[in-house]
């Protein structure tokens, strides 16, 4: 059923609209990440889930529950930031642990969700310890352990692994993944990392000026973009794009010249295409033949798609 239910979300910043009419589905306990380039509008997005920024149209339900005019600490959600923000003078544990004290949790609970967060993140040797004390990686689990205690409805996390190292970013990214299935709760994470974004994401939100170009499973976004900018922003080595003229069209099959002379004949699908029509051709690098220049042999080894590879430029 649908958890999270963005409709028709738009935010502006004084005459400037950021968000565009968003709307969006989410289902209980879906990995969603949020994706696309800087300034498409990713992070803005968060914040309006989370109730840190206020929508200029547009309705936000969580859970049934019609949170758009609801304060950001009773909507239920929790949100694991960029910036660590730890207190430095406070051990873990006092971290972890800082809102339920304020917020006059009582002691018992406070020490059972502390142990339970501490055990999932393998934080336990360092309860006592200051951030100072701590590498990078561990800071951002006590960051992730201070948003756990509070038992939200909905995760949010906002670049958190940005200001890792590379190494220290494939251990974290296991790591959010095994507490996301320990866990089960919904997810909404926004990364710029399209490496992030494929391995980690049930669902993906591609973004681009402050609106939704596609939204798909990373397979299905992989194999079936939308239009050209998800096929070029998704892939790496990066897609190859060929302009090229439509030669002829016989039994619902293009015939398309390649550069150097050669041609290569696609199943056209549904797409309108016509005898002359300009077009883009698109190929993903290991869809590339080394050593075979004959069309007819490579030809079924050419990856295309109606909706993108036979688009009229």
């Amino acid at each position: 059923m649908t958890y999270v239910s963005l409709e028709n979300i738009a935010k502006d910043f004084g005459t400037t609209r950021v968000i565009k009419g968003i709307d969006l589905s989410i289902e209980q306990g879906e990995f969603v990440v949020f994706v696309g380039p800087s300034g498409c509008g990713k992070s803005t997005l968060l914040r309006l889930i989370a109730g840190l920024e206020q929508m200029s149209e547009g309705r936000l339900v969580i859970d049934g529950r019609d949170m758009t005019a609801v304060d950001s600490a009773n909507r239920g959600v929790a949100m694991v930031f960029q910036s660590y923000a730890l207190y430095p003078h406070m051990t873990v544990a006092d971290n972890i642990t800082f809102g339920m004290r304020m917020n006059r949790v009582d002691k018992a609970i406070i020490a059972e969700r502390l142990e339970r967060a501490a055990t999932m993140l393998h934080l336990q040797p360092y309860l006592d310890r200051k951030p100072a004390h701590l590498s990078g990686g561990q800071r951002q689990r006590v960051a992730i352990g201070r948003a756990i205690v509070r038992d939200p409805s909905v995760f949010l996390f906002d670049e958190p692994l940005s200001n890792l190292d590379a190494a220290l970013r494939h251990e974290m990214r296991v790591e959010i993944l095994k507490l996301h299935k320990s866990l089960g709760s919904t997810m909404i994470y926004v990364t710029h990392d399209q490496v992030e974004a494929m391995t980690m994401a049930d669902k993906i939100v591609v973004l681009n000026g402050g609106h939704i170009e596609q939204v798909g499973s990373p397979l299905d976004l992989y194999l079936k973009p939308a239009n050209r900018f998800v096929a070029e922003f998704l892939g790496s080595p990066k897609i190859n794009c060929f302009e090229t003229v439509v030669q002829a069209v016989d039994k619902g099959v293009a015939i398309l010249p390649l550069p150097g002379g050669a041609t290569v004949s696609l199943p056209l699908d549904s797409a309108d295409i016509s005898k002359g029509d300009a077009v883009t051709l698109a190929i993903r690098p290991e869809h590339f033949v080394v050593g075979e220049t004959e069309p007819q042999k490579s030809k079924r080894r050419w990856s295309w798609w109606s909706t993108l590879v036979l688009k009229p430029c």
